[in-house]
């Protein structure tokens, strides 16, 4: 409901000349206000016709293939994703100067439109409405049936979909559906709006059979949105599937497969649909009167338009909803404001016999919310399609209203009067100062400030009586030996052996004076210029007047800044007197948009008035956020995000957001005690659905969990070299051969043990063993307190050198090396068959509270995270210095992932995230300019093989690289990739390219930081340490001899 909608006359259709001529304005940027009255006239009214009289008149029109570009991405309808057309069938070529075609056009446009609503009784709005929510749900449904394997997936984990405690509900995208979830977000959380919803009840007489169109569209879906709106109240998931409401929307209206239009009018449509639900049943029970409907109460207000055209006075009242403020030229919300209360020449609105025409427009009543939608969107002419502006607009966390009210009418215009007197004068003394600061004749200004300093600098320098050519005297050399470019101080620091050198020298160079590394500059020389005959009684005048103009220019220009600042102060204070801040409006969301004009994604940053604080609602994703957030998102100017509708809310009525009270006990109504009882009993059937799957998946994992227990008690098959060790041993500890660490730890004990030995060789085998893990222990300590280049990581080579640098526990480490001295590997010789069987006995004398086991399998089970992790990042690396980019992505976002969790428990716990972060965004910078060049191509295989790339390997990538905001370089590379795609939408290219491009983006930019479960990961070779150990130290080193930005 926008102030296109002048609801005052019946039914809501007629619209005010005047919206018409504002929205002219916009969509074809003339100004002319004759011209576009004169095209609304010729049009009969209709706003389509009147846009195709002045572009034919003002512009050449588009190819046909620019035509169609234009029929999808009208101004006002940007706010959404549009998707790319095709040619209709019924063509007629405009590209001619041909009237006759252009009449027979717009005939057989009346004459389909007519037909088509003769027909069905649905307007070319609704179908084209209807169009896009086909296009949204027919996507949802193609990405279930994709061929290609998804690198990422909804966890088949219903825990990770669990809601958390109270935290609001997200809304699932179901197909290029972020507006309806920042839409329906936002009304949700006016608590007020909420009630109406979920108290909706159908009039009984409309329940079996709905007797007209609108009751068969809307009640169907005030059914779906209840439900809907009751999930949001009390499911136990995450976040829930709109879809249902959606089908309804869609299935109201019947529409052909012709080209598809974008939704820029879905919030006026959703609250017009609401208002006629809510009409059907204020009819139902109306008692004589008039009936009220509640979505007129709560968004709809009235405005008094009071002006001259052509020097006849007029004065009238129009109801508006959602209110249109242009954004272009200027840098706050009330500037905006401002001009849209007043239009022309408004001095002509207090002057008799005034042929001029202007408007003001006064608010006589505001609604509870007030929605303003911000236009940053214009019409480019010359290219024929829309263009985003991404100027700065701000706007304040609390508006105060009065000033545009009409009951402070006159209070209002002396001020603006004042305002611009004070303007006016602000001017000349920003004129005044600039001469000041940029002083000057010539094309380079400085400050006169620093010029008088200059001067008397140059007068107070010492004195010289020689020109600075002649007092090089005879150590210069002669000029036929001087080179062109050698300057005076130079050859000054050559000293008198310059005169020595030949003059037959083959190459000669001025030298270079450089700083701390050659001779100082002789004392005697000059550092700036110096007059050469000056008087000290010329020195004394001059300096007392250079020091006397410098003290008054000084004061000056601090008066003229003292003064612009308190003008600049009285301006921003002149409406914060007590009278003009009696209705404040407080910000209740914002709705954001990301992209370009003719695709994006859209989130909603809404208030909680309860928690004061800011909360993200971006589809299944609902965090915490702050102001700061909101302001780099919403004001513009940073990126390509921006707000496009701004929802403030009465500040004095707080029924708004207020909770509901249980009139017997007087307690607050939370969570399901809110619901209806249909609604409830709703809630809880779905909750039993996900509790029943919750319970699903216990019983599944414990039925694994069962298998593998009776699997690790069936005994194991003797292998045909050394013996199995004993459960209970780490994994690493376990596998048999040369392929494993049993080897390598094997050689490690034998070595200690033969130490232990030689020292201590009359001893007994308890003794020795003691000796032995003490000399091993001393070995491992040392190499985790070494500093090794990157290429060597100990803690490959060594539990227990991982176990030290991240200080675990004494008791685990102590357990970890009788483990290693008990292997069954050490039984090949008498003296290590002794040790090792005493320090098996040791390890079953260990008593359960001695040693926490699951502790202990922790630490061991990160120990094996870590070298996973280790061969994640070694295998990506070398596939990417393969220039394998597909294959080390992969391999790299599963490196990134596992390092990051290891590092959250410590420091050392896992590898260099700057490294791994660097190549991962390397990987996708090129996979990106890949599939662009793949695209650029043209070639429907090679295009489609781009778009897979995008779509299955950088697209569910992105949020990783977003979640954490503090990794510039990360943000910065998902700009340079979409922007990269965005560049697309200002060229020409094929219709079917245009369509693919078009659908493609809003995946794009969606900036969902909700990131899906992983697909299984990657299969790793298997490698023992010492091949381990040899690959990793190959590729950083070679790494470090190829260093990357980042590292």
């Amino acid at each position: 409901m926008t102030v296109e909608q002048n609801v005052l006359q019946p039914g809501g259709a007629a619209k005010h000349q005047q919206t018409f001529l504002n929205q002219l304005r916009e969509i074809t940027g003339i100004n002319d206000i004759q011209v576009l009255q004169q095209a609304l006239k010729d049009s009969n009214g209709n706003l389509e016709l009147a846009v195709a009289f002045l572009t034919a008149k003002n512009a050449k029109v588009p190819q046909q293939e620019e035509a169609t570009y234009y029929q999808t991405a009208l101004p006002g309808n940007d706010r959404y994703i549009s998707v790319g057309s095709q040619a209709d069938t019924n063509v007629i070529d405009l590209t001619g100067d041909d009237k006759d075609d252009l009449q027979r056009a717009i005939a057989l446009s009346l004459e389909e439109s007519n037909r088509a609503f003769r027909e069905t009784g649905i307007t070319d709005e609704e179908q084209a409405i209807s169009r896009v929510l086909e296009a949204s749900i027919a996507e949802n449904k193609a990405s279930l049936k994709r061929t290609h394997p998804e690198v990422w997936s909804d966890s088949p984990n219903p825990y990770d979909r669990k809601r958390q405690d109270n935290c609001p509900v997200g809304l699932k995208n179901v197909g290029n559906t972020c507006w309806f979830s920042a839409v329906i977000q936002s009304l949700f959380n006016l608590l007020e709006f909420r009630r109406l919803v979920l108290n909706f009840s159908p009039p009984a007489n409309a329940q079996d059979l709905p007797r007209n169109q609108k009751e068969h569209r809307n009640l169907p879906f005030m059914r779906e949105l209840r439900y809907l709106f009751a999930l949001l109240v009390g499911s136990k998931r995450k976040y829930v599937d709109p879809s249902r409401a959606v089908e309804i929307l869609k299935d109201a209206f019947k529409s052909n497969d012709s080209q598809q239009q974008d939704v820029s009018e879905f919030t006026h449509k959703l609250l017009d649909w609401l208002e006629d639900a809510f009409q059907i049943k204020a009819e139902e029970e109306r008692d004589g009167e008039k009936p009220k409907n509640p979505m007129v109460e709560l968004f709809y207000g009235r405005f008094l338009a009071v002006g001259v055209l052509e020097g006849k006075k007029f004065e009238n009242t129009e109801m508006f909803g959602q209110y249109p403020l242009q954004v272009n030229g200027f840098k706050d919300l009330h500037e905006c404001l401002e001009a849209a209360m007043i239009e022309g020449e408004i001095e002509s609105l207090h002057s008799e016999n005034s042929a001029k025409s202007g408007q003001e427009h006064w608010f006589t009543e505001l609604p509870p919310v007030l929605t303003f939608e911000l236009s940053r969107f214009e019409f480019n002419q010359a290219l024929g399609r829309p263009e985003k502006i991404h100027n700065k607009l701000e706007f304040p966390p609390i508006l105060y209203l009065d000033r545009y009210m009409h009951k402070n009418r006159e209070l209002t215009r002396i001020k603006r009067d004042e305002i611009k007197r004070l303007k006016e004068y602000l001017t000349v003394l920003q004129q005044r100062l600039e001469r000041y600061l940029s002083y000057g004749s010539g094309p380079k200004r400085f400050p006169l400030v620093d010029v008088l300093q200059y001067a008397l600098e140059f007068a107070s320098s010492k004195p010289v009586c020689t020109s600075p050519v002649d007092d090089l005297g005879a150590s210069a050399p002669s000029s036929g030996t001087l080179p062109a470019q050698t300057s005076p101080s130079t050859i000054e620091q050559q000293g008198p052996s310059s005169s020595d050198v030949p003059s037959t020298s083959p190459v000669q160079r001025s030298v270079i004076h450089k700083p701390f590394t050659q001779s100082r500059i002789p004392p005697d020389l000059p550092m700036h210029p110096a007059p050469r005959h000056i008087t000290e009684e010329e020195l004394s005048v001059l300096e007392g007047c250079l020091h006397r103009w410098r003290t008054e220019v000084e004061n000056d220009t601090r008066d003229l800044q003292e003064s612009i600042s308190r003008i600049h102060r009285t301006i921003e204070l002149m409406y914060f007197d007590k009278t003009m801040i009696q209705v404040p409006y407080r910000l209740h969301a914002v709705l954001v948009h990301e992209g370009q004009a003719n695709a994006g994604h859209y989130w909603a940053y809404i208030y909680d008035h309860h928690q004061n604080r800011w909360m993200k609602y971006n589809d299944i994703s609902v965090t915490k956020s702050t102001w700061e957030e909101l302001e780099r998102d919403s004001f513009g100017g940073y990126r390509n995000a921006s707000a496009y509708c701004l929802m403030y809310i009465n500040d004095k009525e707080q029924y708004l957001i207020e909770e509901e009270f249980n009139k017997e006990t007087g307690q607050i109504l939370v969570g399901m005690d809110t619901l209806p009882s249909d609604l409830r009993d709703y809630v809880k059937e779905d909750n039993k659905r996900f509790e029943k799957e919750l319970e699903e998946w216990d019983a599944e994992l414990a039925q694994k969990a069962q298998q593998e227990k009776l699997l690790s008690q069936i005994p194991r098959a003797p292998a045909p070299s050394p013996a199995p060790v004993q459960a209970g041993e780490p994994e690493y500890l376990e596998q048999p051969s040369r392929t494993d660490l049993s080897k390598h730890l094997k050689e490690d004990s034998v070595q200690a043990i033969n130490k232990a030995l030689a020292e201590q060789e009359d001893r007994g085998p308890e003794a020795i063993m003691d000796t032995a893990i003490k000399l091993e222990y001393t070995r491992l300590l040392k190499l985790a307190q070494e500093d090794p280049p990157p290429e060597c990581d100990y803690r490959l080579r060594h539990a227990i050198v991982y176990f030290i640098q991240n200080q675990a526990p004494k008791k685990i480490i102590e357990r970890t090396l009788l483990e290693q001295f008990g292997d069954h590997n050490l039984s090949f010789d008498e003296r290590c068959r002794n040790i090792m069987k005493v320090a098996q006995a040791k390890l079953e004398m260990i008593k359960p509270d001695e040693v926490n086991m699951e502790e202990y399998e922790r630490w061991h089970q990160d120990y094996r995270n870590f070298r996973e992790t280790t061969m994640f990042l070694m295998v990506g690396l070398e596939f990417f210095q393969k220039k394998s980019y597909m294959e080390a992505l992969l391999y790299l976002i599963y490196a990134y992932q596992n390092n990051k969790e290891l590092l959250s428990k410590g420091p050392y716990r896992g590898h260099d995230e700057e490294l791994i972060s660097h190549y991962r965004r390397e990987c996708l910078l090129k996979l990106n300019e890949h599939a662009a060049a793949l695209f650029e191509s043209g070639d429907d295989q090679e295009v489609n093989n781009g778009l897979i790339i995008m779509n299955e390997l950088i697209v569910p990538c992105l949020p990783l690289l977003l979640v954490d905001e503090m990794e510039e370089k990360d943000i910065v590379a998902v700009e340079d990739m979409r922007n990269r795609w965005c560049s697309y939408l200002g060229q020409e290219m094929e219709p079917n390219l245009q369509e693919k491009l078009t659908d493609f983006l809003p995946k794009l930019l969606d900036c969902s930081t909700e990131i899906k479960g992983f697909n299984d990961p990657p299969k790793l070779p298997s490698y023992s340490t010492h091949e381990l150990c040899e690959r990793y130290a190959r590729i950083m080193l070679s790494l470090s001899r190829t260093p990357a930005d980042g590292r």
